[in-house]
């Protein structure tokens, strides 16, 4: 009876001991899962954290993708009948501004866009305007209603927008004599910031100053 009280005991100790290790195994691998979701927690707040920082307001990318490149294909034949192809105006400086007739704030440029066409026409800088997601009618109504004399016509099916990256309008590019993008305007243009570059470009000289401009609250999403 003794020797079997003994074997039970020691039999006790052996399945105590055993345990241990499976308990010791499961331990680790519980530690091993925290610390492995722990890591990929920090990464994820990692990568929250540097596109927060470098987020910046969807208006403000319209167009970003093209400064410095090569103006993108612009050709189509405008309100008045006119062809109009932007490879035909290499070594002049040009201004393409989209724009569309129920866009409030492409209204209060029109004439800033006017009045600089009037003073850098003689300059020999080509001012061209894209109207998109417009009615013919609607659009025709506006150049008559600020009395528009720059080229504009429509951009029939959105390719000319899709390949300039226009997200919202008013959005102006100022394309140098190269035929390069120079410059970008968010928003319904300033004179007052619009001048000087068309000075830098007629001039020919590399540009200087902020290569972008913004005027947000007067910019518009397109649908």
């Amino acid at each position: 009876m003794v020797d079997r009280i003994n074997e039970t005991q020691s039999d006790d100790e052996i399945s105590n001991e055993d345990p241990t290790d499976s308990r010791g195994f499961g331990s680790s691998r519980k530690i091993f899962a925290i610390l492995a979701s722990a890591t990929v927690i920090l990464a994820l707040m990692i990568l929250l954290g540097i596109g927060l920082a470098n987020r910046s307001p969807v208006t403000a990318r319209s167009g970003v993708t093209r400064i410095g490149k090569p103006a993108p294909a612009l050709a189509f034949t405008t309100f008045s009948g006119q062809q109009i192809d932007l490879s035909d105006q290499i070594g002049k400086p040009v201004v393409i501004n989209f724009w569309a007739s129920w866009c409030g704030p492409c209204r209060r440029e029109a004439i800033v866009l006017e009045n600089l066409w009037q003073a850098y026409g003689d300059k020999d800088v080509v001012f061209i305007g894209v109207d998109i997601q417009d009615s013919e009618a609607d659009a025709r109504a506006f150049i008559s209603e600020y009395g528009v004399t720059y080229p504009n016509g429509m951009d029939q099916g959105g390719r000319i927008s899709i390949d300039y990256g226009v997200i919202g309008i008013p959005v102006t590019f100022l394309v140098d004599k190269e035929g390069i993008v120079a410059r970008r305007w968010v928003g319904s243009v300033r004179q007052s910031q619009i001048t000087p570059w068309l000075e830098e470009l007629v001039a020919g000289v590399d540009p200087s100053g902020p290569l972008e401009g913004e005027n947000l609250e007067d910019f518009r999403t397109l649908n």
